[in-house]
């Protein structure tokens, strides 16, 4: 029987099928583009084979494709007749996945990997901070997402994307020097991949390694092409290196031309969370707003995620609305939540509508009602999900409100307990 390259069988006799849903892999975890049309490939070749389905059905997910991923799955289900038990319970992981809430997608998926802990596929989904338990809403998931990669481990012996994958969780729970180790590793093996690069930004982030990473990005990006899954996201970690260190231009240049709305080449979801951190990071940090860029994401915001679900993408919509100074918008989103709350279904709670109204009340100039709500709710911004990197955007607005208040006595305590690592904090009238 062939197998792929985690040496997992495959319901399939045809080895161009076979050839073509290794390179669908390999295209998914190093992220780059050409996913969906690997996936095609092996379909094409062995319209049977239905974790080739499976496969565009995530690659067309990543692309935020929803519906057509929906109909890729529907294949998938209706070729499981003469699937092996692993392909069957990856099917039926995807199905949870699409149409359950999160905390069964986690249930599945732990199962999953627990019967067949070599399936990358489905591993992929949960080994990052903006995966399944990345969109949980529960504390403690960084550990939890740690403690399972730890676990896994032995399975994955000199493999280069666990390493890196690996790496990410550990860095995103204070354990740098053991991720360093396995992204240089991951990096001898795939000096190429988006996600090793990605893996390594991070880890410079926490370290306060700016200088390094700029110098790593601007080389590295030069030869990853446009279409890649992190191209957007990585000129934002690029932007976030050359801000920090006073490259207003180059910072800006990069948001333009990379990852703005008009500029990015990724998917909505990415455009909107890299576009309008990085718009925030850049008035935190200082500079004038663009009124312009920012009535463009509210508008663009309400276009693509008129309802709220996943709680990440959410608290940047709700900062373009709060931006916007749209309190019925803001509010009418707020009763949306509460109401997919109480269903079961918005497992981060009442976090992000309290840092949503911190961002209405930073915008109204209220630096009190900012710092009344974000200083006890920074302990559970993990809540939101997203990287470290990421949620320091929260952190940043709470310490911008303690300077322009004239708190120096709150801003100098909430500097003692940040983490130990990240470099100088980008802004303005904090030292």
């Amino acid at each position: 029987m062939l197998t792929d390259p985690y040496g997992l069988p495959l319901s399939t006799r045809c080895t161009a099928a076979r050839d073509a849903h290794a390179l669908g892999l390999d295209r998914l975890l190093t992220q780059y583009d050409g996913i969906v049309e690997a996936f095609e490939d092996a379909i094409t070749a062995d319209p049977g084979f239905a974790l080739a389905h499976v496969g565009r059905a995530q690659g067309l997910l990543l692309r935020g494709e929803t519906p057509a991923a929906a109909e890729a799955l529907a294949t998938a289900e209706s070729l499981a007749g003469g699937v092996t038990p692993r392909e069957a319970s990856q099917i039926a992981f995807y199905r949870t996945l699409m149409t359950r809430p999160i905390e069964a997608a986690i249930t599945a998926l732990e199962a999953h990997v627990e019967a067949w802990p070599r399936d990358a596929m489905v591993l992929n989904t949960n080994a990052n901070p903006n995966g399944l338990l990345g969109s949980s809403g529960q504390l403690g998931q960084k550990a939890r997402l740690a403690a399972l990669m730890d676990r896994l481990a032995p399975h994955y012996a000199g493999d280069w994307w666990f390493a890196s994958a690996h790496a990410m969780a550990l860095n995103e729970t204070g354990r740098h020097a053991a991720a360093r180790d396995r992204i240089e590793a991951s990096f001898a093996q795939r000096p190429d991949s988006a996600w090793v690069a990605h893996s390594r930004a991070h880890l410079c982030y926490e370290q306060g390694e700016g200088d390094a990473a700029r110098a790593f990005l601007r080389e590295w990006l030069k030869a990853y092409p446009r279409g890649g899954v992190l191209h957007g996201h990585l000129h934002w970690h690029l932007a976030l290196g050359e801000l920090e260190a006073g490259e207003t231009e180059a910072a800006l240049a990069l948001y333009r031309a990379a990852f703005s709305l008009e500029g990015g080449s990724g998917t909505a979801r990415q455009k909107l969370q890299d576009a309008s951190s990085f718009l925030w990071r850049w008035e935190l940090a200082g500079h004038a707003r663009d009124e312009a860029a920012w009535a463009a994401m509210r508008d663009f915001a309400r276009a693509h995620f008129p309802k709220p679900g996943i709680a990440f993408a959410d608290m940047h919509v709700m900062l373009a609305e709060a931006v916007a100074g749209d309190s019925d918008e803001l509010e009418a989103r707020i009763a949306q939540m509460a109401a997919l709350a109480a269903a079961g279904r918005y497992p981060s709670g009442g976090v992000v509508p309290a840092i949503s109204r911190a961002f209405l009340a930073y915008r109204r100039r209220d630096f009190t009602a900012v710092i009344a709500t974000l200083d006890p709710l920074l302990a559970e911004s993990e809540r939101v999900g997203g990287s470290r990197a990421q949620t320091d955007l929260v952190e940043f607005t709470l310490l911008r409100a303690c300077a322009e208040a004239g708190r120096e006595g709150d801003l100098r305590r909430i500097l003692r307990r940040r983490r130990a690592g990240p470099g100088p904090v980008p802004v303005a009238a904090v030292h």
